[in-house]
C-alpha cells in the first residue's frame, strides 16, 4: 500500500500556548512551591483560621440541692431566691442557669445522688481578678445558706462574640 503523506496538524493558536504555559507554571508552582515554602515555616508563622471574638472566661458553678445534714432539699423556688438575691446583682449582665442530675461523693464517704444546678458566668477576661471575689461570695453564701459541704467551681479561657 503507498504512504501517504501526512499533512501537518496545526498546533495550538498562540494565544492558546500562553495560557497552557501559564496553567502549566501555575500547577508546578502550587504542586512543588507552595508546600516547601510551608514546610520552611515554623509553626508561629504557619496560616491559621481567622480569630473571632474577643477573651472571655467562663465561670460555671454547681449546686447540689440535697442536704448533708438531712434537712430538706433545696426547692426551685429557694433556689431561684438565691439567685435573685446573690447572683443577679453581682452579674447583672446576664447568666445561664441550668438545671442537671449528679452524684458525687460527700465529706463521709457516701455516694451522693442529687438534682443540681448549673451556673454558668460569661465575662471580659480583663475582669478576671474583679469578678473573683464576687464568685467566691456566691460560692459560701450557697454553703451556708444550704448547709452544703461545696459548691464546685471550673474556670475555662474562651473566646466570645455577642
Amino acid at each position: 500500500m503507498p504512504t501517504v503523506p501526512k499533512t501537518p496538524q496545526p498546533g495550538p493558536s498562540p494565544k492558546r500556548r500562553a495560557w497552557l504555559a501559564v496553567a502549566a507554571a501555575s500547577v508546578a508552582v502550587l504542586t512543588v512551591g507552595a508546600p516547601a515554602a510551608y514546610a520552611t515555616l515554623d509553626s508561629a508563622q504557619q496560616p491559621t483560621q481567622t480569630r473571632r471574638g474577643e477573651a472571655y472566661v467562663e465561670t460555671r458553678l454547681f449546686f447540689g440541692t440535697e442536704r448533708p445534714d438531712g434537712g430538706p432539699e433545696v426547692t426551685d423556688r429557694q433556689f431561684m431566691a438565691f439567685i435573685d438575691r446573690e447572683v443577679t446583682p453581682a452579674f447583672p449582665s446576664g447568666l445561664t442557669i441550668q438545671e442537671g442530675r449528679g452524684q458525687w461523693r460527700d465529706s463521709h464517704g457516701r455516694i451522693e445522688r442529687e438534682r443540681s444546678y448549673e451556673l454558668i458566668l460569661l465575662y471580659p477576661a480583663s475582669e478576671t481578678k474583679a469578678h473573683d471575689s464576687r464568685i467566691e461570695r456566691i460560692r459560701d453564701a450557697y454553703v451556708r445558706a444550704n448547709a452544703q459541704d461545696s459548691v464546685a467551681r471550673l474556670d475555662e479561657r474562651t473566646l466570645a462574640d455577642f
